[in-house]
């Protein structure tokens, strides 16, 4: 009788030291989980900020446009009228 009741409590004590493993490797994957989505967030927070700097970038670029078209425009009616007054003088 004694040998039963020791080896059914050599049992519950490799069951309790499986659970013990189990929950710490449970709290480990826990932690590791919590970690990962704390730099999913910071991840998050820094595509939107550089999702705000392209926005600024993409106006940028528009108003630079607009002055190249209208540059391009003003030399091209110089360049015109310097040929008109030059084919003028010859005739």
């Amino acid at each position: 009788m004694a040998d039963s009741n020791a080896q059914r409590l050599d049992r519950i004590e490799q069951k309790l030291d499986e659970i013990a493993y189990i929950m710490v490797s449970l709290a480990k994957a826990e932690e590791k989980i919590e970690a990962l989505k704390d730099d999913h967030d910071k991840m998050y927070e820094r595509i939107n900020r550089l999702s705000t700097k392209l926005d600024d970038i993409e106006r940028k670029v528009d108003e630079n446009s607009r002055t190249v078209g209208l540059i391009n425009k003003i030399v091209i009616a110089a360049v015109i009228a310097a040929v008109g007054s030059l084919v003028a003088q010859w005739m």
